[in-house]
């Protein structure tokens, strides 16, 4: 029988090689673009004893996670919570919402990516191209859906490679003119610390990881459904399984719980996270988010550069231009062994090209100014 792939020479071994998990590892902090801090009682809900994922406990639990973030968000929409990365809303809402074509704005890795999944799922997409670091222009969007005809708009409104926050407002308008046309968002870098009117813009699914702003453990994926779009659903002959709307909602209606076995103590965590977040209020989590933006921006202009296009700059990552030309890798490690404090390096070919600093979820501009104080220390600034 022939291998079941090549092997490729590394410098570090194959990464396939067992490498023991310790218990010693030095605790660091995150300003990734994701995973970021958890809170430490958020932590500790995990720790309950286990329960079935058919009791009345659960019912309990997932109903009051559900509704919790639809009153978060403000939104009237139906809300689905599944064990999953936010990649599970790619497939599904492509799944649910694309009979045959799709339009797909890229600008970076991820929007590229999101056109990649709705090909491999056998849609035709048809792309706007951006130059990394350029943000989608409505007016580019209009005149695409006057020329061609999609079941749907798939965009990203926070683009995690270049820090580039697209203005999604103001595109859901332009597709809204289309009613037989869908707006799906990916929301994954941003939602919870980057504050949007749903229904206002017509978005029809918007999803997020709760990794990232929402400052939760990894592993569960959150999307809101408009009924437009759970109507389109029922109309479709084929549609996803695990993420499909109607099997998510309807057995929500009839059992308030997830079809399939939930990972019961990431949702014990997110209850507890999503009350911290209920108390600080959606409005005040936006404007700690907008203040950690603006001091990082501002830090960014004084040392180097911002990479995004001006006036689309993210606010829960910042992308910075290395207009110093500092070895980006070696900074990056520096810091962690000298501070414990992990930021992150460019994303793919322009790893070197720029670094990112995520300030999202529960840090403040204060703990953002140690990490920048952390890279002038270490980078001679």
């Amino acid at each position: 029988m022939p291998p079941r792939f090549e092997s490729v020479p590394t410098t570090g071994g194959s990464v396939t090689e067992k490498r023991e998990y310790k218990d010693d590892y030095q605790d660091k902090t995150l300003y990734l673009p994701g995973p970021t801090e958890v809170r430490e009682d958020v932590i500790e809900a995990m720790a309950e004893p286990m329960f079935g994922h058919r009791m009345d406990r659960m019912t309990d639990l997932y109903t009051t996670i559900v509704e919790d973030t639809k009153e978060f968000l403000g939104t009237e929409n139906d809300v689905i919570v599944l064990t999953a990365s936010g990649t599970e809303f790619w497939e599904s809402t492509t799944l649910n919402l694309v009979e045959d074509s799709m339009l797909v704005p890229t600008s970076g890795a991820f929007s590229e990516r999101q056109a990649n999944v709705a090909e491999r799922l056998g849609k035709d997409v048809d792309r706007i191209e951006y130059d990394w670091g350029t943000a989608v222009k409505p007016d580019d969007i209009r005149d695409a859906l006057e020329s061609g005809d999609y079941d749907a708009v798939g965009a990203v409104m926070n683009e995690t490679s270049t820090g580039v926050r697209n203005p999604i407002e103001e595109i859901g308008d332009v597709v809204a003119e289309y009613p037989d046309t869908y707006f799906i968002v990916d929301a994954i870098s941003c939602l919870g610390g980057d504050q949007i009117d749903i229904e206002d813009h017509g978005i029809d699914a918007i999803f997020t990881s709760t990794q990232k702003a929402f400052a939760m453990p990894p592993g569960l994926a959150v999307c809101a459904v408009s009924d437009a779009a759970y109507e389109r659903e029922l109309e479709k002959e084929s549609a996803s399984w695990y993420g499909g709307f109607q099997r998510c909602l309807d057995y929500y209606d009839r059992k308030g719980q997830t079809h399939s076995t939930p990972a019961t103590p990431l949702m014990l965590a997110y209850r507890k996270q999503m009350k911290h977040m209920l108390d600080e209020t959606h409005d005040a989590r936006d404007q700690r988010h907008q203040e950690m933006a603006e001091y990082t921006r501002e830090w960014a202009r004084e040392h180097f550069d911002l990479y995004p296009e001006e006036g689309y700059e993210s606010q829960t990552v910042t992308c910075i231009e290395n207009t110093q030309d500092i070895n980006v890798a070696e900074t990056v490690e520096a810091v962690s062994e000298e501070y414990d404090m992990v930021f992150s390096s460019g994303y793919g070919d322009i790893s070197e090209e720029s670094f990112r600093i995520g300030h999202m979820g529960e840090h403040t501009v204060e703990s953002i100014k140690e990490l920048t104080d952390a890279i002038e220390d270490v980078a001679d600034l």
